[in-house]
C-alpha cells in the first residue's frame, strides 16, 4: 500500500528536501505541501492523506493548532500527523502529543529514519522511541493539563499496568512481547484495551497518562 504523504513546512527548502526523499521510496507518494497550519487542514480535508509530516511552528495557524482542528475533525479521523520539533529548544511537543499527534520527528534525523518514521505512524503505531523521548515527555509535564479519559491506571489489571509501562518506555507491541514472554498478538490486545479503559487515542496519549498519573516517574528511563 503506498503512503499519501502530505508535507507542512514553512520553509521552501525544507519541504523539497522532505519531498525529494518522500518520493524516492517505493511505498510513498507526496500528495500536498503546505507553507502554513491553516493551509495544511484545508490540503487535508482535500487530499485525505494519510499521514501528514507537521512542523510545528509555522504562521497563520501553528502545526499544535493545526493538528487540534485536524484530531477533532470526524471525516479525517484516520489522518495520522508526525510532528517536527527541535527536540531540545521546542517546548512544545506535549501539547502536539496531547492535540492529538501521533508521534515526533527530530529536525535533524537521518533520512531512513524519517521514512521509517513515516511508515511506523501511518501503519497506527505511536513513534516514541526509547529514553530520550520518555525524559524529552516528562520534562515538560511539569503543569499537567490532564487528558480526558475514562480512567486511570488504577482501572487497569496488574499485566496492564506492565504493558503501560513499557510503552511509556518507547517499546513497540514486539518488544513488549519479549519482555513480558507474550505473543505480539497478546501485546497488540493489551494496548488496544488500556486504550479503551484510560480513554487515549493513540499510543502517544498513553506515555502522557502514564507519566501524569505517576505509573511511570523521570528518571526511570
Amino acid at each position: 500500500m503506498t503512503v499519501r504523504v502530505l508535507l507542512a513546512d514553512d520553509q521552501t527548502l525544507v519541504r523539497a528536501a522532505f519531498a525529494m526523499l518522500v518520493e524516492s521510496a517505493p511505498d510513498m507518494e507526496v500528495v500536498g505541501q503546505a507553507a502554513t497550519g491553516r493551509e495544511a487542514v484545508e490540503l487535508a480535508r482535500r487530499e485525505r492523506a494519510d499521514l501528514i509530516v507537521m512542523d510545528i511552528r509555522m504562521p497563520d495557524l501553528d502545526g499544535i493548532e493545526a493538528t487540534r482542528v485536524i484530531a477533532a475533525d470526524e471525516d479525517l479521523a484516520g489522518v495520522k500527523v508526525l510532528v517536527l520539533t527541535t527536540y531540545d529548544t521546542d517546548e512544545h511537543i506535549v501539547d502536539a502529543l496531547r492535540a492529538g499527534a501521533s508521534g515526533f520527528l527530530v529536525k535533524d534525523t537521518r533520512p531512513a529514519d524519517l521514512l521509517d518514521a513515516i511508515r511506523t505512524v501511518a501503519a497506527g503505531e505511536a513513534l516514541l522511541s526509547p529514553g530520550p523521548t520518555a525524559r524529552l515527555i516528562a520534562r515538560f509535564l511539569r503543569n499537567p493539563a490532564p487528558l480526558p479519559s475514562a480512567g486511570g491506571p488504577e482501572c487497569l489489571s496488574d499485566r496492564e499496568r506492565e504493558v503501560l509501562t513499557l510503552v511509556a518506555r518507547g517499546l513497540n507491541n514486539t518488544e513488549i512481547a519479549e519482555a513480558l514472554g507474550l505473543s505480539p498478538l497478546t501485546a497488540k490486545t493489551h494496548v488496544s484495551r488500556i486504550m479503551g479503559k484510560v480513554g487515549a487515542r493513540d499510543r502517544a496519549q498513553l506515555v502522557i497518562v502514564a507519566y501524569e498519573s505517576g505509573l511511570v516517574s523521570p528518571g526511570a528511563v
